[in-house]
């Protein structure tokens, strides 16, 4: 299975587009959020429909910078990932929208422990699968891609404890958008995709293991 993954696309729907078209084969498109700065559930729409445009179908979550209200867009779509969970072959993906807290009060923040909660909701809903890909917006704290340009780490723990505890094959996410990267959490290979807004992006693999390629458009 090959997916396209991006992240903190705030509203550039054009340079996502860009992306995907130089991308054949693909038999998913996965968004961990931040679809939009503030933006409108019309904004959401507008973008999820330039995706669906390419074929494979279309699984997100909401990043900080959506509103709450998006999430009522994502369901109505069928794209939501948030706190539930879409098998497709032997390939599960589950997510969570949002944050932990911040000091900048964005719009959509929650608990480590809602974040906890709606992992576990998601992780059942996929629990037949045979490969399991997690989408939090949130990376794990305390890892190579959660690190900011200060140095602080400011991903989540329950993100982190979850990963650790039950182990999916493949972690997408974003948020920090000067972490982009990889790393391993035991057997877990986590890739932050940075931000789609400046044209970062990155194309998994999901076969007998899991191994991504961070990439950009236009190159």
């Amino acid at each position: 299975m090959k997916i396209f993954a991006c992240s903190d696309v705030h509203g550039a729907t054009g340079t996502v587009a860009r992306a995907l078209g130089s991308e054949p084969g693909l038999d998913a498109i996965v968004v961990a959020g931040d679809l939009t700065t503030h933006g409108t559930p019309e904004e959401a729409e507008d973008f999820l429909t330039a995706l669906m445009r390419f074929g494979p179908p279309v699984l997100a979550v909401a990043g900080n910078m959506d509103p709450p209200l998006l999430e009522e867009t994502l369901t109505a779509r069928n794209v939501s990932l948030n706190g539930t969970g879409v098998i497709l072959g032997e390939v599960g993906f589950f997510g969570v929208s949002s944050c932990p807290p911040t000091p900048f009060r964005t719009p959509y923040e929650i608990s480590e422990e809602e974040i906890m909660k709606r992992a576990e909701s998601g992780w059942e809903a996929v629990r037949a699968a045979k490969r399991k890909i997690f989408v939090p917006h949130a990376p794990p704290a305390h890892t190579a891609v959660d690190r900011t340009w200060t140095g602080l780490h400011v991903g989540s723990t329950a993100v982190r404890d979850f990963i650790e505890r039950r182990q999916p094959d493949l972690v997408l996410c974003g948020h920090i958008h000067e972490a982009r990267g990889t790393d391993w959490l035991g057997k877990t290979l986590i890739v932050n995709c940075g931000a789609a807004g400046h044209g970062s992006y990155a194309i998994a693999t999901i076969a007998e293991s899991a191994s991504a390629q961070l990439k950009e458009v236009g190159r």
